[in-house]
């Protein structure tokens, strides 16, 4: 029993009362993206292992429930955009573009538990496939908040980063794949734990193997790699470390060798994410302080421009710039963002949402071509533990249908379905206990109303509606209701 409590700790049991709560939720949001065009789907919670180690990052890679069966490396689906995206490759590459997509259900992450953040939770979201920004952005992120608007979320914050402009940056800087893809992982870490984390990570294994560059002349990259991972394979060098396979590992070894990056870029790079990552703010003040920055290193502003161009079409929307702070040291965590990228948070500071564009998944995952894709999702969890407005005022009313002798039982019957037609909550009593033992329990489970039938109610077509809220009692026929 200890080791089956063990194995689920950190999951979370939805009681009745919490199920209804979110289920209301759900219905609502579902509701909403179909209004937008998007159609939902649903997808196995089972995927391949290697479908999220190639794209998630390393972050979210060591919280993935990860097993071997039937000799197969599977994983528990730890978020949505990578599952739908492969499916999409795999049914829809025939479907005209834009194609809208909706998903809702449960994701599995092994981290540590807190306020409502459990190892199972559910997501509720979109993908907008074949959407080029500034349009689809804009459009993407107005839906994500009309959700909130229409479950009652009533204080909430906007916090939008662009991690094309940090890769624009790097890009033109002329640092190695590698390289910046280390960098984009560190940017939050910047301002909060400074450079040293990020540093160890550029100085990672194999650069310290003993090998000579001469060895590689003549070859080029493929040829290279090949050469090199049989030569370390022989000489029984462990390539299995970290989330990469061992011909990635061994392919970065190899520019490594015939190009290292210089120091003083690298230098170059972490200064200017410093700067970059310290920039937070309103529109307003943020979008002239980035454009300072770009414009005194002589940088691309194509990133910069994209983004005041969604921010007008925000406008467009009808969402405040009053709601939005600009961070450019926001990065998600997702190795697989290209572009925009947002998290809402509620006025207790938890993340509701989050969400960002992609446009190199769709070939990263085996597509015919680059195909321009934004999403997002919800935390349902996180939405229903918001102040929600009017959670309790669509309660429907309960009753609970009470015969007073087993041949008034199947009269009950259809008084319940009468009634349930009408929109109410209705139960028969099946114990068969009296009238007194009935109203005692119905009181006690919160119903609102006990309507008891006998023969003179059964014969005559009528009822005795007594509601248990104010003791009144009535007799009415059945055709009121």
């Amino acid at each position: 029993m200890n080791a089956t409590i063990e194995a689920v700790r950190g999951m979370h049991d939805i009681l009745p009362s919490e199920q209804h709560t979110l289920a209301r939720i759900r219905i609502m949001l579902e509701d909403l993206l179909a209004r937008y065009g998007y159609a939902m789907l649903d997808l196995p919670v089972i995927e391949h292992r290697d479908l999220y180690l190639r794209k998630l990052g390393e972050e979210l890679v060591g919280r993935v429930y990860e097993f071997n069966f039937g000799g197969r490396d599977l994983a528990l689906r730890p978020e949505w955009t990578a599952s739908v995206l492969r499916a999409y490759v795999t049914h829809m590459q025939e479907q005209p573009l834009p194609l809208r997509l909706a998903y809702s259900g449960p994701v599995f992450r092994y981290e540590r538990p807190q306020r409502t953040t459990y190892r199972q939770f559910t997501q509720v979201g979109v993908e907008l496939i074949g959407g080029p920004a500034p349009r689809a952005d804009a459009e993407v992120l107005a839906l994500a908040c009309a959700g909130l608007d229409a479950a009652g979320v009533l204080d909430y914050r906007v916090t939008i980063g662009h991690i094309g402009l940090t890769r624009s940056l790097l890009s033109n800087l002329g640092l190695a794949e590698r390289t910046q893809g280390v960098l984009v992982w560190g940017l939050e870490r910047l301002r909060t734990q400074g450079d040293a984390a990020i540093r160890s990570r550029l100085d990672g294994p194999p650069d310290d193997l003993p090998l000579d560059s001469s060895l590689l002349e003549g070859l080029d990259d493929e040829q290279a790699t090949a050469l090199l991972l049989n030569t370390l394979r022989a000489m029984q060098v462990n390539l299995n470390f970290g989330t990469r396979p061992p011909e990635a590992i061994v392919n970065r070894l190899v520019r490594k060798m015939r190009r290292g990056d210089a120091q003083p870029r690298v230098e170059q790079a972490m200064a200017l994410l410093q700067q970059l990552s310290r920039i937070r703010g309103v529109p307003a003040e943020a979008l002239p302080q980035a454009a300072a920055l770009l414009a005194e290193h002589n940088l691309p502003t194509g990133a910069l421009n994209e983004l005041e161009a969604v921010l007008d079409l925000l406008a467009a929307h009808g969402l405040s710039h009053e709601r939005i702070v600009l961070d450019f040291g926001v990065g998600r965590g997702l190795q697989y963002y290209t572009g925009l990228i947002f998290e809402i948070y509620d006025a207790e500071e938890y993340q509701l949402c989050g969400g960002g564009r992609y446009d190199d998944l769709v070939l990263a995952l085996g597509g015919r071509q680059a195909v321009p894709a934004i999403g997002f999702a919800y935390g349902l969890e996180r939405i229903a533990a918001a102040q929600v407005a009017g959670a309790t005022a669509e309660r429907r009313l309960e009753v609970l249908v009470m015969p007073v002798a087993d041949a008034d039982y199947p009269y009950a019957l259809t008084v319940a379905q009468r009634l349930r037609e009408r929109d109410y909550v209705v139960m028969v009593d099946v114990r068969g206990r009296g009238v007194t033992n009935n109203l005692r329990d119905a009181a006690r489970r919160g119903v609102d109303y006990v309507a008891i039938v006998g023969t003179e109610e059964r014969e005559r077509g009528e009822l005795v509606w007594r509601n248990l809220h104010t003791r009144e009692e009535q007799r009415r026929r059945i055709e009121e209701f």
